[in-house]
């Protein structure tokens, strides 16, 4: 504790310094417990990399969001889309058949989403990689998550578009909510599906780098490099 307490010090007598002296002095800090913030920074982009290879592995597979806890469901606007459709000849099952496309579109866009999510932590500055790497078990995906999510969105969405017309989700769906839109007195709903299922893909694979980067944390077996080891092995004296 009392270790602690004098980094925090330290760091907060630097308010007034250059980012360049500033890093100067978080690597001393990180130095002096055997590591540099270089070799912190690798370490947390390794782990955020094995998290994002996994996490798009399983989420691609057949059924990876379909049937599993990420699955994608429907917003409750859209369900009232659903009901109302059940009696109006060729939309009976509606739901389910819009569900599974929009799962499959984004099973498939998961199998695009590695080397997109990969060059954005490649690009991610660990200024504060010592933050992260004491923090909480889910420090590193929440800071990818909080600084690069725009980014991600603007890379993924078109992924999540050509996959969806590849089952012809979009297409299914529009003529559902036209159909929808012309029953007298309803609220007219709107057709686009892309922003939701590209948020719901993404918030997926960031659940399932969470799941990822707390096994490495945690548990000792799931650090598989030795770079893993080293990094990781600070953070269990916190």
């Amino acid at each position: 504790m009392i270790k602690k307490t004098a980094v925090f010090l330290m760091i907060l007598s630097l308010s007034g310094c250059t980012a360049q002296q500033i890093q100067s002095t978080l690597d001393t800090i990180a130095g002096a417990q055997g590591l540099s913030t270089a070799e912190i920074s690798a370490g947390l982009k390794q782990a955020l990399e094995f998290g994002i290879g996994e996490g798009a592995q399983r989420l691609s597979q057949k059924d990876g969001y379909f049937k599993s806890p990420y699955k994608i469901l429907l917003p409750p606007e859209a369900r009232k889309v659903t009901e109302k459709l059940k009696n109006v000849p060729g939309f009976g099952e509606v739901e389910e058949i819009v569900l599974e496309k929009i799962n499959r579109g984004a099973e498939d866009a998961a199998k695009k989403a590695k080397p997109i999510f990969v060059d954005a932590i490649k690009q991610m500055a660990f200024s504060d990689a010592m933050d992260i790497l004491m923090g909480a078990d889910n420090a590193a995906t929440q800071y990818l998550n909080r600084t690069t999510s725009d980014k991600l969105y603007q890379a993924f969405n078109p992924v999540i578009v050509e996959s969806l017309d590849k089952f012809s989700a979009r297409d299914y769906w529009a003529d559902a909510v036209n159909a929808y839109n012309k029953i007298p007195f309803v609220e007219k709903a709107n057709p686009d599906l892309d922003d939701y299922v590209t948020r719901e893909a993404l918030e997926g694979l960031f659940a399932m780098v969470e799941k990822k980067e707390k096994q490495i944390r945690t548990d000792l077996s799931a650090r598989t490099t030795d770079l893993l080891k080293k990094v990781f092995a600070r953070q269990d004296n916190k």
